[in-house]
């Protein structure tokens, strides 16, 4: 009976650290549209095409903002309201999407190109 047990728990431990690394690794995605809100830590962003709105939280000293080449990079007070953004995030800690990279997209609404 206890050995059972044993093996019962010891089988679930194993089979719950098969699990684990699969669901902690997060998809990585990219948003694009126009931003909503900006604040020092967080950031709302609108597809114009379905009107949805995603929130991405940001970490302090966030400096992953870029121009649309990727070349030039620029602090977090350039991002305004109204402006076209790519933003590259994933969902690691638990299910919150956080922005990665914020991509400032020019007048022609250029994607982001390869990286």
């Amino acid at each position: 009976m206890l050995l059972s047990s044993i093996r019962t728990l010891i089988a679930g431990a194993l089979l719950l650290g098969l699990t684990l690394p699969q669901a902690a690794m997060a998809k990585v995605n990219v948003f694009y549209g126009e931003t909503v809100h900006v604040s020092t830590n967080n950031i709302k962003v609108r597809d114009p095409h379905n009107g949805e709105i995603l929130s991405f939280e940001i970490l302090p000293k966030f400096d992953q903002v870029f121009s649309s080449d990727g070349k030039t990079t620029y602090q977090m007070r350039h991002v305004h309201n109204g402006q076209y953004v790519a933003v590259i995030y994933d969902s690691k800690f638990i299910g919150m999407r956080h922005a990665d990279k914020i991509y400032i997209m020019d007048n022609a609404n250029q994607r982001l190109g390869s990286q």
